[in-house]
């Protein structure tokens, strides 16, 4: 079959590879019907993410009919269509029964205090063999993957696999309620559905921050107040929209990628942000760095992190689901600890939520398709892969169809 393959930073090819077969009794198969291309899964191309295995398959999401099942399998049959969770879980693990399907005791095989296990990632993660393929395996298929209704298409299916669950966890992150103003950071495609749910869980405003015009017309369209960081300081503006309060709650659904400005009011003020931590920083004697080894000269705070904490209103919240390296060491912890803030970050548990907005799409109460700008065959991945990673205007989510 033809799968897309990591062979190293900056080098993905589409390869011929076996077909995947049962391995446990609660395994699947499915029939890649449609998959994903992640920001995520550009984090494992730049290199920004480490630890990829070579010759791991990429891609967490997917919508697939099964074609075979193991014994241990009692609830979907061959010809089933099913959109599969980003995460594995067990099922039956004090976590899982939780709801905490991305901290699962066993679906990591690297032990349980090894945390999430996911398609397509890092040697941390398992490495679990990911699903931008034309079949893939399925491991804890009697828990994972949701049957879905003919009348939810490949295309809605598709993002109910991570990011419309991602940005709805988000919100629930921030604790956003009823009335609430709630700021978001980055409007790709979980920023737009972030905004989405925001409204849904009770927000009265939302904002959004970007620097892609199309993206941020979509976040528009979506009912959101779009505020562009390339021409006006993000911060400024947010006060004056809030009469200098702050928002209550803040969605970071960008992580580590988050761009400083190039240019604008926001472009100076940045730079000068970042040379003030690198001066604190130079400060600190070598073996009084409460950072050790892997703080890195310049690494100061992601910019959508430092928005964050200062454009939330004092005893707000903020809710991560950026993607961000395990050692990333610089936080402003000292600006957040002084504001009386929450902050709650995480990986999403995806099979909590799926069935409940799966019925949401269902009933056509939203059309997660909505965030859908490009279908690329399977030929063209390649290309679809770096027009995305250039971020490139009018692109916000792209669809592989195997």
């Amino acid at each position: 079959m033809k799968a897309v393959v990591w062979h190293g930073v900056g080098d993905i090819r589409l390869d011929d590879v076996p077909d995947p077969t049962i391995q446990d009794p609660t395994d699947a198969i499915i029939e890649v019907t449609a998959s994903g291309i992640c920001g995520t899964d550009l984090h494992f191309v730049r290199g920004t993410m480490s630890g990829m295995v070579e010759g791991t398959i990429l891609g967490h999401e997917a919508v697939g009919i099964v074609r075979e099942t193991g014994p241990g399998v009692r609830n979907l049959r061959p010809g089933d269509r099913v959109v599969v969770p980003s995460t594995v879980g067990c099922g039956w693990c004090s976590y899982c029964r939780a709801g905490y399907y991305a901290q699962c005791d066993n679906a990591n095989p690297n032990g349980a205090a090894a945390g999430t296990c996911f398609f397509g990632g890092p040697q941390t993660t398992g490495p679990v063999d990911g699903l931008q393929a034309q079949y893939a395996r399925i491991p804890y298929a009697n828990v994972g993957p949701v049957w879905l209704p003919d009348e939810v298409g490949d295309d809605a299916a598709l993002m109910l696999s991570d990011i419309y669950p991602t940005a709805w966890f988000g919100a629930r992150l921030a604790d956003v309620s009823d009335g609430d103003t709630v700021l978001v950071l980055g409007a790709g495609p979980v920023g737009q559905f972030a905004v989405t749910s925001a409204f849904q869980q009770g927000a009265g405003r939302v904002l959004v921050v970007d620097g892609i015009t199309s993206r941020l017309d979509q976040a528009r369209r979506r009912g959101a107040e779009a505020i562009d960081f390339n021409t006006e300081d993000p911060v400024e503006v947010v006060k004056e929209l809030t009469g200098g309060i702050g928002v209550d709650r803040v969605i970071d659904a960008v992580g580590v990628d988050a761009q400083r400005p190039k240019t604008g009011p926001a472009a100076e003020k940045a730079e000068q942000e970042a040379a003030q931590f690198d001066a604190e920083r130079d400060q600190v004697a070598p073996e009084q760095n409460p950072h050790g080894d892997t703080f890195v000269p310049g690494d100061a705070p992601s910019q959508s992190l430092e928005w964050a904490v200062q454009a939330v209103a004092k005893a707000g919240s903020i809710g991560v689901i950026g993607v961000y390296p395990p050692q990333l060491t610089a936080f402003p912890t000292g600006a957040a600890m002084n504001k009386n803030l929450s902050i709650k970050m995480g990986n999403c548990n995806h099979r909590r939520y799926i069935p409940h907005l799966l019925e949401l799409v269902r009933t056509g109460a939203v059309d997660p398709a909505t965030v859908l700008t490009q279908v690329e065959d399977m030929p063209t991945v390649l290309q679809a892969y770096e027009t995305f990673d250039h971020r490139e205007s009018g692109w916000t989510k792209a669809v592989i169809a195997p």
